[in-house]
């Protein structure tokens, strides 16, 4: 059964630049070594660019884990995590309702 997650967390405004260039170094592995991560999507706030939202889909269990459990999960997370404000990365899972376009 496949999973649908969020991450949402804000960070200083001096390390904005620096949490943007892990995001895409980040997703780039997630492209080439997570088949069972169907969806990948980091999006920058429009209004307030110190705020991030992470959009997963995961094939299963499995591939959450192995994706959570990941070298490039460690590595990302030790750029963004010292330079988190207003708390720590909230996750939130969804259970799909309808979709168009979406895998």
């Amino acid at each position: 059964m496949r999973i649908r997650q969020t991450a949402h967390y804000q960070v200083k405004p001096e390390a904005v630049d620096r949490v943007k260039r892990a995001i895409a170094e980040f997703v780039e592995h997630v492209k080439a070594n997570e088949p069972g991560t169907r969806l990948y999507m980091a999006w920058q706030q429009a209004d307030d660019p110190t705020r991030f939202a992470h959009f997963f889909i995961f094939d299963d269990e499995a591939a959450q884990q192995a994706h959570s459990r990941s070298d490039a999960v460690k590595r990302f997370q030790s750029v963004y995590s010292p330079e988190l404000v207003g708390g720590g990365v909230r996750f939130v899972d969804y259970a799909l309702v309808a979709e168009k376009g979406a895998p």
